[in-house]
């Protein structure tokens, strides 16, 4: 016997239809007002960053669209990043406001390396690293290279990279030689883990050589890690 679920009204044969795809348009210009606000200026880098699907060519339809309604604004906003470059009222003013982006306080942020608030690797190229990698290629060789990669960590201070942490903790990359940006990166770091933000953190090497042996060893110790036969570490 077969069990009839439903009132007899229901009976008879039903299919189930497949969900209804949103218009390409719509759903483009979903993705633009999304990454206008994500990003307050939008470019190229910034949309091949996010792996948005099709790429740079519709969005940019939907963002010159945008432009033609007055709903968003093209400019040469910021230098470097192409003429394509996108953007909302309110973050063209904040960009123009006296001071909105000179003003320099020591904010220290540590993001994952996939933030959509990490400009690196996106709508910023990896900046040059400051110190040599330990193993006789330059700074920023292909033995040691920063990417937006699931687990990796940056330090931002004031916006400008300092710290990147590869995936694991064990190995960190330095883009400054200055002691007093170093200590504030090692001090993100180690509120962000006591916070909980992030597990124990165990560093092992930092530019391709023993942490032990570099000028970011004293910064981690000031700010809480302790030696291990290995390295340098901090638990939560």
């Amino acid at each position: 016997a077969t069990a009839r679920f439903g009132p007899p009204a229901v009976a008879g044969r039903w299919y189930r239809l497949s969900p209804r795809e949103p218009n390409a348009t719509v759903r483009t210009a979903a993705i633009a007002d999304v990454l206008l606000e994500r990003h307050g200026v939008v470019t190229r880098g910034a949309v091949v960053a996010e792996g948005i699907s099709g790429g740079f060519t519709p969005v940019y339809r939907v963002l010159a669209a945008m432009e033609e309604r007055g709903v968003a604004r093209r400019g040469y906003f910021i230098e470097g990043l192409g003429a394509a470059q996108f953007a909302m009222s309110g973050a063209v003013d904040r960009l123009r406001a006296p001071g909105g982006t000179g003003r320099r306080d020591g904010t220290a942020l540590v993001l994952a390396a996939t933030d959509p608030a990490n400009p690196f690797g996106g709508a910023l190229p990896w900046p040059g690293r400051a110190v040599d990698a330990g193993d006789g290629l330059p700074a920023g060789g292909p033995a040691h290279r920063a990417g937006r990669k699931a687990g990796a960590l940056v330090v931002l201070i004031d916006g400008s990279l300092v710290l990147y942490v590869e995936r694991g903790g064990r190995s960190v990359l330095s883009y400054t030689a200055d002691p007093a940006t170093l200590a504030a990166a090692a001090d993100a770091l180690a509120v962000a883990v006591r916070a909980g933000a992030l597990g124990s953190l165990s560093v092992e090497r930092a530019d391709g050589e023993s942490i032990h042996a570099s000028p970011l060893h004293d910064a981690l110790r000031v700010a809480g890690f302790r030696p291990t036969p290995r390295g340098l570490r901090l638990r939560g």
